[in-house]
């Protein structure tokens, strides 16, 4: 850590420069409250590349040939990934036991089933997808597929290794953690049967080029991501979701979150469990890509 001398001053308008690039770039947004986070966390990046200040920092992220590296750097150091297993139970209970029965039905020819998980940080979120979805013995001998993306590539790395500390489970059945993971050195590593399921891999969620390349989802899962947006950003985002679902596929947000004034393209769908929603069903046959 710098101690306070140390710490290179941030003037606001220069924080407002820097944090308008980061915003056009990814979709995060800091209020001006936020601007001795950003001085605080991004002096190293300032010293680690001989730069005078700030201004001449925005300056190289603007313009720099490697300004697309120096700013995922930036979202490794910015970006808050705290999670943990099976969070906001009420919403998985609605996924496991009715969206899954009705992609069951849905589905049952082609015998596949595609998920992403975007924003999905260290990994907790798409692991208990799988968990979920193997719970289910009429899955078995199914095409699954199951995505994590991230805009941060040291949560990437870390959920691709697949180990945990106890802060992970803290609303884990202990049948859950017997039977999906094993005991190493004070952690715990996901099965491999789980990990052979789930990909992960870094993705800009403001990039709808990449995006087409995940192909059509039946499920996605984006809780507790656009909290950090701002209005426009969210609006992009969704817009990019709904392009990549399938006609009838959910999109799930966490409580916090809603489409309210952003988007009237989905519609709301009340399960016993929890409200989802779900891109409308369209008559005839769904094209996927």
């Amino acid at each position: 850590m710098f101690e306070k001398e140390d710490i290179i001053p941030l003037s606001e308008d220069v924080f407002r420069l820097i944090r308008d690039v980061i915003k056009d770039f990814c979709g995060l947004y800091f209020d001006d409250s936020s601007i001795y986070l950003l001085q605080k966390r991004l002096t190293r990046r300032v010293r680690s590349h001989h730069l005078n200040d700030f201004r001449d920092y925005y300056r190289f992220i603007l313009y720099d040939k490697n300004s697309e590296e120096e700013l995922a750097a930036i979202m490794d150091i910015l970006t808050v990934n705290e999670t943990y297993f099976f969070r906001e139970q009420n919403q998985l209970k609605a996924f496991s036991d009715e969206i899954l029965e009705e992609l069951n039905d849905k589905n049952r020819d082609r015998k596949a089933l595609r998920i992403w998980s975007a924003g999905c940080s260290t990994g907790e979120e798409p692991y208990t997808i799988a968990m979920l979805i193997n719970e289910k013995p009429e899955f078995a001998g199914w095409d699954i597929e199951i995505h994590g993306s991230d805009i941060n590539q040291r949560v990437l790395q870390a959920a691709r290794k697949g180990m945990y500390r106890k802060n992970s489970f803290r609303t884990t059945e202990p049948y859950m953690i017997n039977k999906y993971f094993r005991e190493e050195d004070g952690s715990y590593k996901i099965s491999d049967s789980m990990k052979q399921n789930v990909n992960f891999s870094y993705l800009n969620l403001l990039d709808p080029f990449k995006m087409r390349f995940f192909g059509k989802m039946d499920v996605i899962f984006c809780r507790n991501v656009l909290i950090y947006f701002d209005n426009i950003s969210r609006k992009k985002v969704i817009e990019n979701f709904y392009d990549r679902l399938i006609d009838g596929g959910y999109l799930l947000l966490g409580h916090a979150e809603s489409l309210m004034n952003i988007s009237t393209a989905f519609t709301l769908k009340h399960f016993k469990n929890d409200m989802v929603y779900q891109k409308p069903p369209q008559k005839g046959i769904n094209i996927r890509i």
